[in-house]
């Protein structure tokens, strides 16, 4: 369902911006549209930057702080996806865009897209996917490492604890 609601808005959206542009300009005229659609461009490429400032230095203090920046990194995807909604030449995509940067909506935004995301898992667990990292079977094992890779992890079996003692002096070149 997803996918198919996610080709359709690329293929509507164009068609819905030149229309309401078409429109918009037979009423204030083309030349202000074009300054309008400027002026928003430019008003919109000033707050993502500050935005984008905040949210960066917002994650650097949370990551020196050693917890885990969830808000922070969902406030720079936000701010990310919007600035590229911005750019794109647009009355929809600049509302949008707006939406998604401006710090007194990003909150709603960002829990709106929290809840979806949850529902999201919710919904592939009952269709019997499964959690994404059953436990014993995900990427770390109980001590935190790769049990993925090259054979390195928990070892199998009983373990001996012992030295390693090279025999053999360093040779020198």
């Amino acid at each position: 369902m997803l996918p198919l609601v996610m080709v359709l808005a690329f293929l509507l959206t164009p068609v819905l911006e030149i229309y309401l542009l078409v429109q918009l300009g037979q009423v204030i005229g083309g030349w202000w549209t074009v300054l309008l659609l400027l002026a928003e461009t430019l008003l919109g490429v000033w707050i993502v930057r500050r935005e984008g400032r905040r949210a960066w230095r917002a994650l650097q203090e949370t990551l020196q702080r050693g917890v885990m920046p969830e808000k922070e990194i969902a406030d720079a995807a936000l701010v990310l996806s919007g600035g590229v909604l911005i750019v794109v030449p647009g009355l929809i995509t600049d509302v949008v865009g707006l939406v998604f940067v401006l710090p007194f909506t990003r909150p709603l935004v960002r829990s709106l897209m929290s809840r979806w995301a949850a529902r999201r898992v919710r919904q592939a667990e009952a269709r019997g996917v499964g959690p994404m990292f059953p436990p014993g079977l995900g990427p770390f094992g109980p001590q935190g490492r790769d049990e993925g890779s090259a054979g390195v992890g928990v070892p199998k079996g009983p373990v001996v604890r012992g030295e390693v003692v090279d025999e053999d002096p360093p040779k020198n070149p």
